[in-house]
């Protein structure tokens, strides 16, 4: 891409996550330098949150990357990347299953422990860990969001 041209959400991830490929980085490298939880940085890199000027000179100079790409990731994003049909990608697929599956019961369990309401998706981090076991790795994800009462008026 010329620098005359513009780097959408989309080109930016794109070229990131070459260079990420080709150096042999991980989130963890990159959230180190951008000075962030790795989960947030993949999110921003995945188009799912703005970084600030500082964290983008941090990443693309890390990355040497074009600095134009800083404008797109410094962008407001389209919260939500998925389209509305079920995710034929198997990882994803097992998130939704898990949601269809059990829903229903973390509905009524957060329910009964906090009240009528919601957990907050803005108010929110995210951990993914490897937990070593010898049946198997396991995955072990903790979603921490603030509880939101519905109010009355």
């Amino acid at each position: 891409m010329t620098k005359k041209e513009r780097y959408t959400r989309e080109t930016a991830t794109e070229a990131i996550l070459l260079s990420k490929r080709d150096k042999g980085l991980t989130f963890d490298d990159i959230a180190e330098v951008v000075g962030r939880h790795p989960v947030w940085v993949a999110s921003a890199i995945m188009g799912q949150a703005a970084m600030n000027a500082e964290e983008t000179h941090a990443l693309i100079e890390f990355l040497e990357l074009d600095p134009s790409i800083a404008e797109a990731l410094q962008e407001f994003p389209m919260k939500g990347s998925l389209d509305e049909s079920i995710p034929v990608d198997p990882l994803l697929y097992r998130f939704h299953e898990i949601l269809q599956v059990y829903g229903t019961t973390m509905k009524a369990v957060i329910h009964e422990k906090f009240g009528d309401g919601i957990m907050s998706a803005i108010d929110f981090t995210m951990d993914i860990d490897k937990k070593e076991d010898p049946a198997g790795d396991r995955v072990v994800v903790t979603l921490n969001g603030k509880f939101l009462p519905y109010k009355k008026w």
